[in-house]
């Protein structure tokens, strides 16, 4: 079964989330740096088209609601 772009993008985002929370615990993020900046540059460039505030925001709440429960 091949992944769509969408569903890599999610794969992607969640990824990108989790690094930039590791990252920032470790205080190893430049002065400034915003999930959303992060996630922005590690999303391929081919699939860049399907990226949109609303789904960056929509994993964010998931991931943070499963694992705070």
């Amino acid at each position: 079964m091949t992944l769509s772009d969408k569903e890599k993008m999610v794969a992607i985002i969640s990824n990108g989330i989790a690094v930039f929370i590791l990252l920032q615990e470790r205080d190893e993020l430049p002065k400034n740096t915003t999930m959303y900046d992060f996630v922005l540059k590690v999303i391929p460039e081919d699939i860049k088209s399907e990226l949109n505030i609303e789904l960056v925001d929509e994993v964010f709440q998931y991931v943070s609601s499963t694992h705070s429960s």
